[in-house]
């Protein structure tokens, strides 16, 4: 080496395994938590517990519309932290301890029926979104605080990718499984809410326990109030049509996890199809996520993530004509959208590390906090919008609630109403998705390129 050579940087050290993958189970957490509610929840609530759907709706939307006003308050608390264990790792305790708990109660089934039930369950959703806010908004702002060198922070992607699809491959098959063992019984719900606790139990203090010793190299501070928040998300372009965008596809997806059970039921004739059903819709995950992740390291991740979207619409769209065409065409449109789904999983949080990268290069602020509570509010909302525009669906087209003991015959009305709620109602938001993403990749090719690496789980 020449005498004058500057040295060359030094690679940033490596994270230990234990870190990565400990840091991957909290996804059994936020994956299960985002697919159990927005798939079983209103049919519980109006199949169930006798709860008329407009209300149900309700129930099911405000406790979870509460995440955009708790999500920047737990930021900005988590930021001043001083507790003994970092300004992250505490509240993860805290919402492992408090979570797992009031799922199990949410489907404790009381002796309740009508407008009471849905009081019920909307308090323990409340405090569930609470609890989960404080264990969700700390956890994904970690990564950017563990590590400064990108290709560590994909690694740490793709342990939380790869346990995101096992969480929702689990969950979502087991969960209407044991809710429809004994004929959606309230008992049946009860055993699903405990499993189901288990298994968020078991990813929170796993992620709590294996992080301890997580090097902290760098401190993201989020905005103090949603206002503050919504000012610095303004001052970012790619980073207002890339959530935007998301904030659409999270909205039909939400529509079709509410509509996945009815349309089991009522358009395929059988409770029990909405395990296929989901298997067909979750079961492309394990194999297409790494030829997702192919295509953009081929093409470009947002290439890949107009594929995926445009495959989506696809997939809504073909839904409609199932009840003329009938259950195969179901299952081979529901997995179409599977296939899309993998893509969607994972493409937009590769995007968005992207995004975040590129402010802090362009602005030399560190605001990644700031844009992930955003983030994470705007899905959870979406994800709420979702099952309340099902529901009101329902409500317009005349759907009859009952109780697990005594079904009732649904006006044709409503059986049309679950056909185009599962399909036409989605596709709506994901072909508006489409042009968002359009003008997110029209100035790519003006941007500083960023690094491409791989989201592999070594």
């Amino acid at each position: 080496m020449p005498a004058d050579a500057a040295p060359e940087p030094e690679a940033a050290p490596r994270l230990p395994r234990r870190v990565r993958i400990g840091y991957g189970l909290g996804s059994l957490c936020t994956g299960t938590f985002a697919t159990v509610p927005g798939l079983i929840l209103l049919y519980y609530l109006t199949d169930v517990l006798a709860v008329p759907a407009a209300v149900a709706g309700a129930a099911v939307f405000l406790p979870k519309a509460w995440d955009v006003l708790i999500n920047p308050l737990v930021g900005a608390v988590s930021d001043r932290s001083r507790l003994r264990g970092g300004p992250r790792r505490p509240f993860l305790l805290i919402g492992a301890c408090t979570l797992p708990p009031l799922f199990a109660l949410l489907f404790a089934a009381p002796p309740l029926r009508g407008a009471a039930a849905a009081g019920y369950v909307a308090a323990l959703f409340l405090l569930a979104a609470t609890a989960y806010a404080v264990f969700q908004v700390p956890y994904v702002t970690m990564p950017a605080e563990m590590t400064e060198d990108p290709g560590e922070r994909r690694r740490i992607l793709g342990w939380r990718v790869a346990f995101l699809g096992v969480a929702i491959l689990l969950s979502g098959a087991l969960a209407p499984a044991l809710a429809h063992a004994d004929g959606d019984s309230p008992a049946s719900y009860r055993l699903m809410g405990v499993a189901v606790a288990a298994l968020l139990a078991a990813g929170m203090f796993g992620a709590w326990s294996t992080t301890r010793g997580a090097p902290a190299v760098a401190r993201s501070e989020a905005e103090p109030s949603l206002r503050a928040q919504l000012a610095a998300a303004r001052s970012s372009r790619p980073f207002r049509l890339l959530v935007t965008m998301w904030t659409l596809q999270a909205l039909a997806i939400g529509v079709m996890l509410a509509g996945v059970q009815y349309f089991a039921t009522y358009t395929l004739g059988s409770a029990n199809a909405v395990t296929p059903l989901f298997a067909c819709m979750i079961g492309p995950l394990v194999l297409f996520m790494p030829l997702w992740n192919r295509l953009a390291r081929l093409r470009s991740t947002a290439h890949a993530q107009w594929c995926a979207s445009l495959l989506y619409l696809v997939g809504a769209a073909a839904l409609a004509f199932t009840r003329q065409a009938g259950p195969a065409l179901g299952y081979a449109a529901v997995a179409v959208v599977g296939i899309a789904y993998a893509g969607l999983q994972l493409l937009p949080l590769t995007l968005l590390a992207d995004t975040l990268a590129e402010d802090v290069a362009r602005t030399g602020k560190r605001r990644a906090a700031t844009f992930t509570g955003l983030w994470t509010a705007a899905e959870t909302l979406a994800f709420a919008l979702g099952a309340g525009a099902f529901a009101l669906v329902l409500a317009v087209t005349g759907f009859r609630s009952s109780d697990a003991g005594h079904r009732v015959v649904q006006p044709q009305e409503a059986l049309s109403g679950i056909a185009l709620g599962m399909s036409v109602l989605p596709a709506v938001p994901a072909a508006a998705s489409l042009w968002l993403l359009h003008l997110y990749r029209a100035p790519l090719k003006d941007r500083a390129p960023l690094k491409e690496e791989p989201a592999h789980a070594d």
